[in-house]
């Protein structure tokens, strides 16, 4: 059975391409197809009537506005690129558009052709600064009312400029400048063998004597009283470490009260057959 879409085709972006020339006419700055994508470059101020044509032109037809994105690039002289990214339904076939802009030049809103663009034009410039001409409501949209700065720029710093808590005296949030002290700040340069200085739960047990040769942080001198208080006692003397034949070790009081297994010698004939 027929898919009742076409399927994705990679030979459909030159297609896309010469469609989009005949279209736009002088909106368009530039086109290229990299790595299976097609990018249009569109002139900033003139970008609601090129969506315009991208969307009802016949052979593109592009219906529906899925995201809208920033590039910060802060060496250019308009540092910013904000990327459009549309779908045509009816071919199966997804573009770029791109426009460039810097902090101060806005960009035209296209939230009366896709109602979708006012939070993501929000999102842009809560994030990178973009400013869009035409959206009702650009605030932020991610960071609070109150944040400084852009989050996404490149020279922005990445600890911020402020933090924020609750505070149970005022009973509301408050600012304060950023202080770094987090625990992953604190290094500490020893051995991994020996261990940090501090003791975390469960180091109790560490302090019991290992077996000798064992991995443990105790001292020399204490691991050699710990072997010598569990050495075991030394036999008599004169025994030279053994004991004397046909008696038992001493201190098993039983054993030595029962006399000693009489050598049994056999007899003649023992041992054969009769």
């Amino acid at each position: 059975m027929r898919a009742p879409a076409p399927a994705y085709a990679a030979d459909l972006n030159g297609e896309t391409i010469e469609t989009a020339r005949t279209a736009l006419g002088g909106l368009l700055i530039r086109a290229q197809d990299r790595v299976g994508e097609v990018a249009l470059y569109i002139d900033r101020d003139r970008l609601v009537d090129a969506m315009e044509l991208l969307r009802t032109a016949p052979g593109l037809e592009y219906q529906q506005l899925m995201e809208v994105a920033g590039v910060d690039y802060p060496d250019r002289p308009e540092r910013f690129e904000v990327v459009y990214m549309l779908l045509s339904l009816t071919r199966n076939h997804r573009i770029q558009v791109r426009v460039t802009t810097d902090e101060d030049a806005p960009v035209p809103s296209v939230t009366d052709i896709w109602p979708v663009a006012g939070w993501l034009e929000r999102e842009v410039y809560d994030l990178f600064g973009v400013l869009f001409e035409g959206n009702r409501d650009l605030r932020r949209i991610l960071t609070d009312y109150g944040f400084r700065g852009h989050p996404l720029r490149k020279d922005f710093p990445q600890t911020g400029y402020v933090e924020m808590r609750y505070s149970e005296e005022e009973k509301r949030v408050v600012y304060e400048p950023v202080k770094l002290a987090q625990d992953y700040r604190n290094f500490e340069f020893q051995s991994p063998w020996e261990g940090a200085a501090y003791q975390l739960p469960g180091d109790e047990k560490g302090q019991v004597p290992q077996a000798k040769g064992a991995q443990t942080p105790l001292s020399a001198d204490t691991i050699a009283k710990a072997d010598a208080a569990k050495a075991p006692a030394q036999a008599p003397a004169g025994t030279s470490g053994s004991y004397a034949k046909g008696t038992n070790p001493p201190g098993d009081a039983a054993a030595n009260a029962r006399p000693a297994d009489p050598q049994v010698v056999p007899t003649k004939g023992q041992g054969q057959n009769q």
